[in-house]
């Protein structure tokens, strides 16, 4: 697949006329990562957020300016344009202030279409499975010398960002591609903004039903993105998609865990130590001893579908095998937060039933005889609401489960919708409901003492709100066991 274009990431005219930018809800990981875009091509950028994060304090560590007081007396007037995130209320006073004074107000969404407009664009969606996949592929280009810019959905281990600028380490001269790595994010639709040159589609399943009203409204969307296919473009999707022969592409392949009906699949599969190793087929392709250094099966299907990408530009399979071994993972995706003997702790963003299937699964798989503790934080009041049991289906897979409280983001409480809406359909008798200071006090009494002392135990933390707070207090207090 030949490329035509420059390898650092050329801005198109309307980007080249922006010279100060400011964001509302600069901290969320998909603005984070444009903000990072502007700031290393030297344009100003500053923005607001509710709260201080370790994310906003590495935007800041970099020269990012960012105040938490909605206040429309501090904020910069001399900006070109203002970009906000959806989750943000439509009364925010600093939206408002702009929209009613003559700014040009747009979209996280609206502003990667202009970054992209004139680049060669892999874009990764789904309603689970992307970021990852998105990270990988993005490592496997840097990594193998091949070159991309990536827009990330989360924190890359390898080089601890979201976004990266970058000619690869050893790429010949004259090497001319002009490549972006995007998570193309199904939340608001904002993935029908993009126009790939390849693209990833991992899963279809119900999530987000406060903006598309039903699955079937969500699924067309999907299908909306495959006809977004630039002429001659290569669309990579998940075998056994519930509306996949809908999907519109004229080069089209399937991957799959193990599935060798479809066009690429993972074959002799082996685990070790928390790994994996396994051979990877792409039609007439085989890469075999591939090395995965990240717990879930559901990450060996994300590793096929990298290689694939990785596959289809005619990159080496010895450099693909290299840079898949090397992959640490993303942040908050299976990472590893202690891993001896006596206890595993994971933390993961899981957020949809889904997710939490693949996550429990994986964990139990790999540590068969150790008890599973997990600890969830249900995300969204609609969401709640819309898979109550599902959730209740899926945490029902682990030995012991404690909810805490809805982390609401951007809703309001939904009358009658709680945590207990899935406890009370739990089978399990294990489980409990608690709020964040009760847990701790609970993991240093009641969970210590019981740690399996022959097999020892794995826990894991698993939510999209603020649970990872609790990550840092819970592995000092479990390091110390």
């Amino acid at each position: 697949m030949k490329l035509k274009t420059d390898i650092e990431l050329r801005m198109n005219d309307e980007i080249k006329k922006i010279r100060s930018v400011y964001f509302i809800g600069i901290g969320g990981i998909g603005m984070s990562a444009i903000a990072r875009f502007f700031h290393s091509n030297g344009i100003k950028v500053s923005g607001y957020d509710r709260s201080e994060t370790e994310l906003i304090k590495e935007l800041e560590a970099e020269g990012l300016e960012i105040h938490f007081d909605e206040n429309v007396e501090v904020i910069p007037k001399d900006v070109d344009i203002v970009v906000y995130t959806p989750a943000v209320p439509k009364d925010h006073r600093e939206l408002v202030f702009y929209q009613q004074h003559g700014y040009k107000v747009v979209k996280r969404s609206d502003v990667l279409q202009m970054i992209t407009k004139s680049s060669f664009n892999i874009c990764v969606a789904g309603t689970h499975g992307k970021t990852t996949t998105t990270t990988m592929i993005a490592h496997l280009l840097r990594d193998s010398g091949y070159g991309c810019n990536a827009f990330l959905g989360g924190i890359s281990v390898n080089y601890g960002t979201n976004f990266w600028s970058q000619t690869p380490a050893g790429a010949s001269e004259g090497n001319d591609k002009n490549v972006c790595v995007v998570e193309a994010d199904e939340y608001d639709r904002s993935f029908l903004k993009l126009d790939p040159d390849i693209a990833v589609i991992s899963s279809m399943d119900p999530d987000h039903l406060d903006i598309y009203g039903t699955a079937q409204a969500m699924e067309e969307a999907f299908i909306d993105f495959s006809e977004k296919m630039k002429p001659g473009g290569l669309l990579i999707s998940k075998f056994g998609l519930k509306r996949g022969k809908d999907l519109q592409a004229r080069r089209h392949l399937t991957y799959s865990l193990q599935n060798e009906t479809a066009d690429a699949y993972a074959e002799n599969i082996r685990m070790k130590n928390g790994s994996y190793e396994f051979d990877v087929v792409i039609k007439d392709n085989r890469l075999e001893d591939v090395i995965l250094n990240m717990g879930g099966m559901h990450n060996v299907e994300n590793a096929v579908a990298a290689i694939t990408v990785a596959s289809s530009l005619e990159i080496e399979n010895d450099k693909i095998r290299g840079a898949v071994e090397s992959f640490k993972g993303v942040k908050r995706r299976f990472e590893y937060i202690i891993k001896n003997k006596r206890i595993v702790f994971i933390d993961d963003y899981a957020h949809h039933p889904e997710e939490l299937r693949a996550l429990i699964q994986g964990a139990k798989t790999l540590f068969r005889q150790k008890k599973c503790t997990i600890i969830f934080q249900p995300h969204l009041y609609s969401r709640t609401r819309d898979l109550a049991n599902g959730f209740a289906e899926v945490l029902d897979l682990a030995d012991e489960v404690i909810l805490l409280p809805i982390y609401p983001a951007r809703e309001l409480p939904i009358e009658g919708v709680s945590s207990e809406m899935i406890l009370e359909r739990m089978k399990n008798t294990a489980k409990k409901v608690m709020n964040k200071d009760d847990l701790l006090k609970w993991i240093k009494t009641d969970y210590i003492k019981n740690i399996n002392t022959e097999f020892g135990q794995v826990l894991i933390t698993g939510g999209a709100g603020d649970i990872d707070t609790m990550v840092e207090p819970l592995k000092e207090t479990l390091e110390k066991i």
